[in-house]
């Protein structure tokens, strides 16, 4: 069964606004300084990259729980690298720490395996590069 999950509007000003229909919330888009836009929200490209991090912080979530392993605290920084022609993102590099995490090397293995392996990683192009790197 399809259902509909979010609604989006385009308000002018290279801007767009989507709502999540089950709980209301809302996200503002603008385009980039780069590419005529004000750059005072997230790019549609940004949320791309973004929606790859908080896919694979949720996916390493479920592992941890299912482990035993306390991942709150775990941090990340995410780069995104634009191609000019034809625009589109090239890479997309995310590092996440959590220096003091405790698990096993198993553990920390089977927290990295999930993260490149969540569902938003796996739907992008194989040409979209991902440089993921763990500091934990």
């Amino acid at each position: 069964m399809e259902t509909i999950m979010a609604e989006a509007e385009y308000v002018g000003g290279l801007r767009t606004k989507a709502t999540h229909l089950r709980s209301g919330n809302a996200i503002t888009t603008d385009a980039p300084v780069d590419n005529n836009g004000k750059g005072e929200a997230f790019s549609p490209t940004d949320l791309v990259s973004a929606a790859l991090c908080s896919c694979m912080m949720t996916i390493m979530g479920i592992v941890a729980e299912r482990e035993g392993v306390n991942l709150t605290g775990l941090k990340s920084e995410v780069i995104k690298v634009m191609n000019s022609s034809p625009r589109k993102i090239a890479e997309i590099k995310i590092h996440f720490a959590h220096p003091g995490l405790l698990a096993s090397e198993e553990q920390k293995l089977k927290l990295k395996n999930a993260a490149r392996t969540c569902p938003v990683a796996l739907s992008l192009s194989s040409e979209l590069k991902q440089t993921i790197s763990f500091d934990f």
